[in-house]
């Protein structure tokens, strides 16, 4: 039994160029030849084009291919040893990638890659994620809400404890300065507005004055983030929010 190129290339899921190419430098030239002269590949020739086939899957250039089949050392028992070992490899590097990949999903999922002790740890007893799926539901599908995801998802325990740091910092700074009877369109005011945008900015998503400017109202309109933001100081939402547009307007937006 003998088969054509058409015939074998379609067994083998190649083209008919590159059994012609295999033909051309000696890798793999078929057993017979038609009486009008055309490639007629046997059964031998099918083996070994499994065998070619199988350590180009994995890799190995053609010159290497040819010396591990023309290895007259080397016999059927000793490939099957040989793709054996090799598929094992192949199989325990990609189960270390995809299991890599799913911690890369879930921390991309997340944004937050923190153990459960490490989030204890670093926020206390606040949810960072309370909001997550509202966050997704609102913004998605925008660039910024892309952005933030892939930023958090970098964070190292040590990067979310210096960001907390910095907010219990300032939190402590705006409420003295309400407590103080600051004016929202103030000079402290606003600078401390302008910082909460560069933080946003800095760990987050790029934060225009336009948006900072959206963000100022759903901190007074949303319960909850008024809640946040009163829990600093008694009416800090509303101060804040009257100093991010007082902000925004200094800076000619």
């Amino acid at each position: 039994m003998s088969y054509s190129v058409g015939q074998v290339a379609g067994f083998a899921g190649v083209t008919v160029r590159t059994l012609h190419h295999y033909d051309d430098i000696g890798l793999l030239a078929p057993g017979e030849r038609s009486h009008a002269g055309h490639r007629r590949y046997s059964d031998a020739d099918l083996d070994r084009l499994q065998q070619i086939l199988f350590y180009r899957e994995l890799g190995f250039p053609l010159d290497e291919v040819a010396a591990l089949l023309d290895d007259p050392a080397t016999d059927p028992r000793t490939h099957l040893r040989r793709q054996h070992e090799l598929l094992s490899a192949r199989i325990e590097q990609l189960q270390k990638m995809a299991a890599a990949v799913e911690q890369a999903m879930e921390a991309r999922e997340m944004g937050i890659n923190l153990t459960p002790e490490e989030r204890f740890e670093v926020f206390g007893d606040k949810d960072p994620e309370q909001y997550a799926e509202e966050a997704e539901a609102r913004w998605g599908g925008t660039e910024a809400y892309s952005e933030s995801q892939r930023r958090a998802a970098t964070y190292t325990k040590e990067d979310w404890k210096r960001i907390q740091a910095e907010v219990d910092d300032w939190g402590e700074r705006y409420a003295a300065l309400v407590t103080a009877g600051e004016q929202p369109s103030g000079e402290a005011a606003m600078d401390l507005a302008e910082e909460h945008r560069q933080h946003i900015s800095r760990y987050y998503f790029e934060t225009p004055y336009e948006m900072h400017l959206c963000f100022g109202d759903m901190y007074v309109s949303d319960e909850r983030f008024k809640a946040f933001y009163d829990a600093m100081g008694d009416g800090l939402a509303e101060h804040l929010r009257d100093a991010i547009r007082a902000n925004a307007a200094r800076h000619a937006f």
